[in-house]
């Protein structure tokens, strides 16, 4: 049995993107707006519609209501679209480090095959309109984002779907991987483990 692969990626600050930067202009409206909700004490991203609940444990990382929270919808995301719209496939409204946040998981809705998800953190920029903060996961790391949630003390966590080389079909991931952000000063560390979806 194949053993699981463990990799640990460094986003430093320089990844990160800053407010004041130009996105690509949108002419099209992002869909599918995911809420959060608690389950057993962590904010978890899902498809279902609901409002999230504050931790009765009142921990640091605490869920924001949709209206508290960035709307992703909003924001100018840094994706590489052309003529196909943008789809949130999960997001979830949180309070990092006691800054309203936004956590969400993108893709250029092709008609086409599998989209690659990126997850981005926004927070609020000067003018109040979303901005990314940092990009967690780019389009290029090739991975499906199945499930993102954050721990009471921070941690970014999340589920994907990849493949193992590029001969794989892209409807048929042969991998899964277990994700985790966790911040180190102005940057993120992602750490990701690998196993073959046979095993999962």
């Amino acid at each position: 049995m194949q053993e699981a692969d463990e990799t640990v990626h460094q986003i430093p600050a320089k990844n990160q993107i800053d407010q004041n930067a130009h996105a690509r202009p949108r002419h099209w409206a992002l869909v599918a707006v995911a809420c959060a909700v608690v389950v057993g004490g962590t904010l978890v991203a899902t498809p279902a519609q609901g409002r999230p609940t504050p931790s009765p444990a009142g921990q640091p990382a605490e869920a924001l209501a949709a209206a508290a929270a960035p709307d992703p919808a909003k924001a100018q995301l840094p994706l590489d679209c052309g003529p196909f719209p943008v789809t949130i496939a999960l997001s979830f409204g949180t309070r990092l480090n006691g800054v309203p946040s936004t956590v969400a998981a993108a893709h250029c809705a092709a008609p086409n095959g599998t989209p690659s998800d990126a997850v981005f953190l926004l927070t609020a920029g000067p003018d109040g309109r979303p901005t990314v903060r940092a990009s967690l996961l780019t389009e290029a790391d090739r991975l499906t984002v199945t499930a993102l949630k954050v721990r009471s003390d921070g941690t970014i966590t999340g589920h994907a779907k990849g493949y193992s080389s590029d001969e794989v079909p892209r409807f048929a991931p042969d991998l899964v991987l277990s994700l985790s952000w966790t911040r180190h000063g102005a940057g993120w560390t992602r750490t990701e483990t690998k196993a073959p979806a046979s095993q999962a």
